[in-house]
């Protein structure tokens, strides 16, 4: 048996982290605060693979009000699991955006419910004023705060590719900040960026070792309609990964990255009505198992190739 796991992954699994935690079942109860983002404004198309909704597609109905949203998702839930836990994640758009008494009233609508013992929220670096870190550390002292941060890269020429809005700078003085007011950390990263190589892909987990996060979400790359990132394929019709290269470079990430960092998501999930490309990524549970078959091929685990002079 692996550690950091309860069914023997080779990585360490988020179902484990709140188990040792919590003690229990722990569910992420996805919600839309119908914030706006920083990277949309001034007639600035945003970043060139996201969707309409922000890269909230699973989250709630942003015209129903928190609670109800939240509800609607607990009351499925508790059929199967009564005695679980949740967590409210915070998932469209750029979820500090917005006054901080507007933050305020909707992350505490939330952590005021029953079985609720943390928040999830999604934000980027460019858009956590000082008064909101202020706020986040002093939540976070009450609840189990996560603050996710969206970075794809941390190769420059692919930020701006990808019209991401911000550099690698920004990036990394927004997690020391975080980390310095004591609050949990996950980054996101996007895997099969146009023109990015294998070896720039696991740079990049290097480079967040290095940092202290807490946590890791591991994207494939995916084409929606009616993105920049369509457009843009239609005309240059970079290479898209195929499974089985996303298969070899993310157990190659895993490798690099320290065995401490919990591994909240290793692949993603597109609405196949808005997919364009990889139609693989539609089977979700089959990359999942075959990633775990290629780690036991191997006979490899998350971190084997970690020094501590490179942590």
């Amino acid at each position: 048996m692996f550690k950091n796991t309860l069914d023997n992954k080779r990585y360490y699994t988020l179902n484990y982290f709140y188990k040792k935690k919590f003690g229990s079942k722990v569910f992420k109860v996805s919600l839309n605060g119908n914030f706006s983002c920083p990277n949309r404004e001034n007639g600035n198309s945003g970043c060139i693979f996201c969707s309409k909704l922000g890269s909230g597609d699973f989250a709630g109905n942003k015209d129903d009000d928190l609670v109800t949203q939240f509800n609607q998702v607990k009351d499925v839930l508790l059929k199967k699991w009564p005695n679980s836990l949740y967590i409210g994640y915070f998932q469209a758009n750029t979820n500090t955006y917005a006054p901080l008494e507007e933050l305020k009233e909707k992350y505490e609508k939330i952590i005021a419910l029953d079985n609720v013992v943390g928040l999830n929220i999604a934000t980027r670096s460019d858009a956590i004023s000082k008064e909101c870190y202020d706020y986040l550390e002093e939540l976070s002292k009450r609840t189990f705060l996560t603050v996710e941060i969206g970075l794809q890269s941390m190769h420059e020429k692919t930020l701006k590719y990808i019209n991401r809005g911000h550099d690698l700078k920004n990036f990394k003085e927004c997690i020391k900040e975080l980390k310095r007011r004591h609050i949990n950390v996950v980054v996101h990263i996007i895997n099969g960026l146009p023109y990015e190589t294998k070896e720039m892909m696991i740079e990049t987990v290097k480079y967040l070792n290095k940092l202290g996060i807490d946590g890791i979400k591991i994207h494939m790359l995916h084409v929606i309609k009616d993105t920049p990132l369509a457009d843009l394929y239609a005309k240059e019709k970079f290479h898209i990964l195929t499974k089985e290269e996303y298969i070899d470079i993310v157990v190659s990430q895993l490798e690099y990255l320290d065995e401490d960092i919990v591994i909240h998501r290793i692949t993603g999930d597109p609405d196949p009505k808005d997919l364009i490309e990889p139609q693989w990524l539609l089977k979700k549970f089959c990359v999942l198992n075959d990633i775990d078959k290629e780690m036991v091929r191997r006979d490899t685990y998350q971190g084997i190739k970690v020094t501590k002079k490179e942590v």
